[in-house]
């Protein structure tokens, strides 16, 4: 035998045996609870071992080189490990010292507003853990195919809830759900109109879809749902937002999964939106930016999966009839009723899935109001449930199931933390109150490594779907609307009501929301405020200039955060009520002469399209053609009027029949490929780029609000002269 290729051979060999040998050596019980217990004892050492001041510069440095190198030398699973494993230990040595060498609080007002900000970092270390747990090792899920057998697939009836949302926005769902790729004798559509709407039912009749009303709204959506399921009987019920439009091969991709896994309950699929939400609406980083919700869609979904732990989220997902009766159908006793239900599963000992694949697309909500209602129902739900059905205690959950789900409330907990760490620095600059007990060179070497490797380490795990200092601003934005109501809900579970998050509205003129924007406000002046009294402070000679710097340095950064926030109030024009989706299909134009013109569509919606043109034909504006779009082989023709002309011409659909509308969500919206392919594909976190963007949009929106504020006087002057003017006239 060739010599190279006998010691290749003995390589490979011996590196099998030695994998082997260690998986079998790691997953010995007594040996894994050695292990475990050795980690913990060297934890424990590196986070209680004193250091002076030097030994103290010597450790962080250490921490955050090797960080640093390992982030750039791989973004492996072991590497993301080692990233934790190094943020765990700087971070719970930094909580360590706090608890036992800052906390020497002189009078009442250092012992109030130092103990304040002390449980917002507990409550924020505690945070940072539990997401270690959830997102360290995501699933990543793979579809498992279904029989060939079509015969052999179950009944599934699909549920499409509804109260009152425009029969436009309903349309184009029940279409695509008529659409997808399973056998007609074994699919069932449901509209379920809470609204009871006479269109509704007539739509329905003509549409060939189900329609299912009751005689009252009680228990609101879910309550809907469960009034289905007494007069529907499939084996499995698939769940949609009455504005989230499924994909042909929706049940297809999900359904191998339950075949598979006889005690499968419940699988989740992302929310994917085609229409930008407030933030990317109003601040521009549609598609630049990941939103708020695709940490939780791309990643979290992912590592609460691994957990068994994967949370239902009212829509794009199927659940087993069986078990959802044994629980006693949808949740009804919190406003969260979707995660509520799920706990309940896993409560009952059924299995839960995530396919981390889009498999429907809905709209965003269109204002920053309506947005942060949607927000307080959910942070009202998730205080119910740690009220009434708290994941801590009670039977049937694993311990990481536990976790999973206490993460999950204690988020919507973060309103107060928010809300201290935006105004702890002005205890001392406005009121010279010392809420740290400490120098601030020792503040500097312990809280340093703490919050760099924090978010080194988000950074890296979360780089595809969460950009750095973004959950600043979005936590920011919601922190004081959601405080209330999810302490009250704590309280109270029966505080409250289930609110609808309106959709497919239009925002005819572009406004600054003063309103909305009022809490912001009023943090950014009072971060300008202690800007001042800090520079001042130095300016004098008055007080610690070491603490003065860190304290302006806080608040720079608070400035910054709050200006980016209240940025999100100046509301963007939205004339559109069907959005418009960008995406490249073959197409042709069939001219009323008989020519057709070959091309790709630009966008798309459900009431019209944008082509690319060749440059050498010139469309008249208003004349009538007939637009062709292509998926595969297969073609959808539909007459269209002709909007705009160039290199993207626009043009508007006319009088579609149900079957052409039909044709268009299957050609369109319900294309296999349309989300799936960009899902995750984003740009990847760089945390300087990251807080440039923020900084960018801080400063430009403060020189709005200074101009604004400075203009706001004269407008009313102008104002109340004109209304002078004309009483004047009329008399």
């Amino acid at each position: 035998m060739n010599p190279i290729a006998w010691s290749g051979n003995l390589f490979r060999v011996t590196r099998r045996f030695f994998i082997r040998e260690t998986e079998t050596f790691l997953t010995n019980p007594v040996i894994k609870c050695c292990l475990i217990i050795l980690g913990c004892a060297l934890l424990a050492v590196i986070v209680i071992v004193p250091l002076d001041f030097y030994e103290q510069i010597v450790f962080s440095l250490f921490c955050i080189v090797t960080a640093i190198c390992i982030r750039k030398s791989s973004r492996s699973r072991l590497a993301i490990i080692m990233l934790i494993v190094l943020s765990v230990s700087a971070s719970l040595r930094y909580m360590y010292w706090r608890f036992s060498s800052t906390l020497d609080f002189q009078n009442l007002e250092d012992i109030l507003l130092g103990w304040g900000l002390v449980l917002a970092e507990l409550y924020s270390l505690c945070v940072l853990l539990l997401g270690y747990v959830q997102t360290a090792w995501p699933l990543h899920r793979k579809p498992v195919p279904l029989p060939a057998d079509s015969r052999e697939w179950p009944v599934v009836d699909i549920f499409i809830p509804t109260y009152n949302e425009s029969l436009s926005v309903v349309r184009q769902t029940v279409f695509a759900a008529m659409s997808l790729d399973w056998p007609p004798d074994k699919l069932r559509i449901h509209v379920l109109d809470d609204g009871r709407r006479e269109e509704f039912r007539l739509f329905c009749q003509e549409a060939g879809a189900g329609y299912i009303t009751r005689d009252n709204n009680k228990h609101a959506k879910a309550g809907n749902l469960n009034e289905a399921l007494k007069v529907t009987d499939g084996e499995y019920v698939a769940i949609f937002d009455c504005d989230h439009i499924p994909t042909r091969s929706f049940l297809q991709v999900c359904m191998g999964w339950f075949l598979k896994d006889p005690k499968l309950a419940m699988l989740q699929t992302p929310h994917h939106f085609f229409s930008a939400d407030p933030f990317e609406k109003n601040l521009k980083t549609f598609r630049k930016v990941p939103n708020e919700g695709e940490l939780f869609y791309g990643l979290v979904q992912d590592g609460n999966d691994l957990w068994n732990a994967t949370f239902f989220c009212g829509s794009c997902a199927v659940i087993r009839r069986k078990p959802l009766l044994e629980i006693g159908g949808i949740a009804v006793e919190t406003v969260t009723e979707d995660a509520h239900t799920a706990l309940k599963l896993s409560r009952r000992g059924y299995n839960t899935a995530y396919l981390s694949i889009p498999q429907a697309a809905g709209l965003a909500t269109e204002s920053l109001s309506g947005h942060v209602g949607q927000r307080i129902r959910w942070a009202r739900g998730m205080g119910q449930i740690f009220r009434v059905d708290n994941p801590l205690i009670g039977r049937g959950l694993s311990l990481g199931q536990r976790l999973c789900y206490l993460n999950a409330m204690l988020h919507f907990f973060y309103g107060f933390p928010r809300l201290v760490f935006l105004t702890a620095p002005l205890a001392y600059l406005l009121f010279g109150v010392h809420i740290f007990e400490a120098s601030a060179s020792m503040i500097f070497v312990y809280a340093l490594p703490h919050i760099l490797l924090a978010n080194l380490t988000n950074s890296t795990i979360q780089g595809k779907f969460r950009h750095s200092f973004w959950n600043e601003v979005y936590e920011t934005v919601l922190a004081w609307y959601i405080l209330l109501p999810v302490v009250f809900a704590v309280i109270n579970p029966k505080f409250g009501k289930f609110n609808v998050t309106a959709k497919g509205g239009v925002i005819d003129q572009e406004y600054y929301d003063w309103k909305m924007a009022r809490p912001y406000i009023v943090l950014l002046l009072l971060n300008l405020a202690g800007l001042i009294a800090g520079v001042t402070a130095i300016a004098m000679g008055h007080g610690s200039t070491s603490t003065i710097l860190i304290n302006l340095i806080w608040v720079i950064y608070n400035i910054i955060i709050t200006s980016a926030s209240a940025d999100v109030a100046n509301e963007a024009r939205q004339l559109r009520t069907a959005a418009r989706v960008s995406a490249v299909f073959p197409a042709t134009v069939m001219l009323p002469n008989g020519k057709t013109i070959v091309c790709t569509t630009s966008d798309f919606s459900q009431n019209g399209v944008g082509l690319n043109m060749p440059t050498r034909f010139d469309l008249a504006v208003g004349s009538h053609v007939n637009v062709s779009i292509f998926r595969g082989e297969e073609e959808g023709t539909f007459p269209a009027v002709v909007l705009s002309n160039g290199a993207v011409s626009g043009f508007e659909f006319k009088n579609l029949s149900i079957d052409q509308q039909m044709k268009l969500a299957q050609v369109t919206f319900a294309r296999a490929d349309t989300w799936a392919s960009s899902w995750g594909e984003g740009k990847v976190d760089a945390p300087l780029s990251s807080l440039k963007e923020v900084t960018t949009i801080g400063l430009l929106n403060m020189g709005r609000l200074l101009k604004s504020l400075f203009l706001y006087p004269h407008a009313l002057l102008r104002a109340r002269r004109n209304t002078l003017l004309t009483d004047k006239e009329s008399r």
